[in-house]
Order: C-alpha cells, then structure tokens, then sequence
C-alpha cells in the first residue's frame, strides 16, 4: 500500500499566470525506483519546451500550460496505472511519458488509449511496443532496441570481446534488449556463455554473479537499470573478481553509476540513444541556462517530446484530444519548415498561419508509420569521472 501511495502521489507545476486559459499535460516518469537519479532532468527538459511554448504568447493565441507530475515507478505497472488514471483524471490533453517500457505499455493499455489521450515517450525502448494496439496514440522519440540490441553489439565487436555473459533485469525491457542483443552477438560470432535474469530491490547480488561467473566469458553485459539491480550486479562482480570489463544497456547509463563505481567502470562500453548535430547543438546553450545537463540520458528526447505534443496541439487549432492525436506525425515528419530546439516560437507562428513545419529537435526527430523514432544511438565509455561519447552510431 506504501508503494501504491508513492505511485500515485501528483503534483501540479504551473510555470506562468496569464488571463488565458491553461492547458493542462502531464509527465509520469519514475520519480521513484530502479531510474530515478535519470528522471528530474527528463521531466525539467520536458517543462524546459512547455514553458517556451507558453512563454511564447503564440499557443492557441495565448494560451498557457501548467503541468501535473506523476510516478510511473518505473516497474510497477498496477502503480502507474493508478497515476496515470489520476493525471487523466485532472484534464490533461497529453503525456509525455512514461519512461520504463512495463509501465509504458500498462499505461497506454489500460488508461491512455482508452480515454484519447496521446503518449509520447522519450525512453521506452522495448521492441514489442511497436506493435502495441494503440489507435494511433503512442509514439516514441527514442528509437527501438530491435535496433538498440544490434548497435551494443557491434560496440562489443569492436571492444574486441569473444565471448560475454548476459544478465538482464526480468523485465519487459530487459528481456526485449537481451533478445535483440543474442542477434546481435550471433552476426559478430560472439559466444553468449549464459543469460540470466535478474530482479530489482534485492540487498545483495552475489548468487547472481556467482552463476554468471561460472560460465565466464571477457565481459559481463548488464541490461539493466543503473539505481538497483543493475549497479548490485556491477558491485557483487567487482567485489568478488568475476568481471572487471562491463558492457551496458541504455538503462545503465548514468552519473551515478560512475559516481559509485569511478575508475572501476574504464574497461567498460555501453551504448544509449542520441544523437549528435545541430539539433543537438542548439539544445545545449538552452538546456545550461535552465541549469540541465544537456548530454544526461533523455533530456533531449524528453525535450522533443513535449515540444511535439505542443506543435501538434497548435496544428489542430485547439487543445482537443482527439485533434492533437491527428497532427503528431505531421508536425514530426514534415514536408515543413524545419524547427529546432529554441524555435517553438517561429513554429507556433508558422502552424497559425497554416504554414506546415517539421519538427527536427535535439534528436533529429522522424518516426516510422508505427510511431517510433528512426534515431541515433551513442557508444560511451567513462573517462574523467563521467560517461563520455567516443562515436555516434
């Protein structure tokens, strides 16, 4: 019932007073759980562009946005379900969310599609999100782990590592990543020695590392997340000498992992979405003045994610569901004047004008027919005490 509680907890952020009315959109993102050191620069990103597009003066001729906040939890699905029938239930037109790819799922399932409310996820990853029955209301600005799996592949073809034993957090993700990976690894002619599952929230790793280090291998890749399951596997094999050279999915990429593990972490690779150009050049002065780090795993994404959800409001003329839900893909894959990050100004100006725009971003914006992100992925290593990009991919 305590986790119920946590889960459900909202709050609301309005970030200006106007004599418009106010549009309301919520963010449910884990504020708790195996992710939350990643989640409040995802959500400040996200009201970075809320609060540009209601700043503006030009949404829906002067309309404002205030935000409610929800916990996705990020792993328990009957918990975010509970949030997000609670953000419903105060009138927002959109989520931008959620973050975990269990919850992501449940959420737009169970509450989103069945009351036309959009969802745009800046990091839910799982492949079988694709085929998701969603009415045309979900889509992602982060791209899939069916490709996912196969760029952290050739990430560990190029560390020059054989053989690799998998762990992955028993989880839609995790598994998702570590079927994709298998694919991967088998083009390369690396020999997977053993995959085993694991679960967030336990007090000690060593039984799971004991398995993983009997079968051996160069490495040990981690599909995981990087506040629980994951940074116990990370301490239980360097405590014990299993493994000193990890290989690590998107959801173990983060300052804290390097904040507990520093140097121990330099042999390592991993690999999350990304991507480097003008987009993500312009982001970076915006996203410093607002004192983000612009580089953290999703801010960029959770930034085009929300500025999506507002262009496409502004092209349907109002903040109707229903309208809003018609103009994502428009508004994302052109033909239009192209918009970047610090622009949803212009782009707001255009679209009232019956001009059309698309919606590049920080992330270089295009989805599939099914709502996913083409996207880039980033291959990291640590150096200097943080994670650093060494290729775009």
């Amino acid at each position: 019932m305590k986790k119920l509680f946590i889960a459900a907890f909202i709050f609301v952020s309005t970030f200006t007073t106007s004599t418009f009315a106010e549009v309301k959109m919520g963010i449910i993102l884990g504020f708790t759980g195996p992710i939350e050191s990643l989640t409040p620069t995802m959500a400040a990103s996200a009201e970075l562009a809320f609060k540009e597009a209601s700043d503006s003066g030009s949404l829906l001729g002067g309309e404002t946005i205030s935000v409610v906040r929800a916990d996705s939890t990020c792993v328990d699905s009957a918990a975010a379900t509970t949030a997000a029938e609670g953000v419903i239930a105060q009138g927002v037109v959109a989520i931008m969310g959620a973050d975990c790819s269990g919850v992501t799922g449940a959420i737009a399932s169970n509450v989103a599609v069945p009351n036309g409310i959009v969802m745009i996820s800046p990091s839910a990853t799982s492949p079988g999100l694709t085929d998701l029955a969603d009415n045309g209301l979900f889509f992602r600005t982060a791209p899939s782990d069916k490709r996912g799996g196969q760029v952290l592949a050739d990430a560990t073809k190029d560390k020059k590592i054989k053989t690799v034993a998998i762990t992955y957090q028993n989880s839609d993700y995790g598994k998702g990543l570590a079927d994709m990976y298998k694919i991967g690894l088998a083009s390369h002619d690396i020999k997977v020695t053993v995959e085993l599952a694991h679960e967030d929230g336990k007090a000690d790793y060593s039984s799971e590392v004991a398995t993983l280090a009997a079968a051996g291998g160069d490495a040990v890749a981690v599909l995981g997340y990087l506040d629980q399951g994951g940074k116990g596997i990370i301490q239980a094999a360097l405590d014990s000498g299993a493994f000193d050279t990890f290989v690590l999915g998107d959801g173990m990429v983060g300052q804290s992992l390097v904040d507990a593990f520093g140097k121990d972490l330099e042999k390592s690779v991993a690999t999350r979405p990304g991507s480097q150009g003008r987009g993500m050049d312009l982001f970076v002065p915006i996203a410093v003045a607002a004192n983000l780090v612009p580089d953290a795993p999703y801010a960029a994404s959770s930034y085009d994610a929300a500025a999506l959800i507002v262009l496409a409001m502004q092209a349907s003329g109002s903040a109707d569901r229903a309208s809003l839900a018609k103009n994502v893909m428009n508004v994302a894959n052109g033909p239009g004047t192209k918009i970047y990050p610090g622009e949803l100004k212009k782009g707001l100006d255009l679209l009232a004008k019956g001009k059309k725009v698309d919606y590049e971003g920080a992330t270089a914006v295009t989805f599939t027919k099914e709502g996913d992100a083409t996207g880039s992925f980033l291959e990291q290593v640590v150096k200097d005490g943080k994670f650093v990009t060494s290729k775009q991919r």
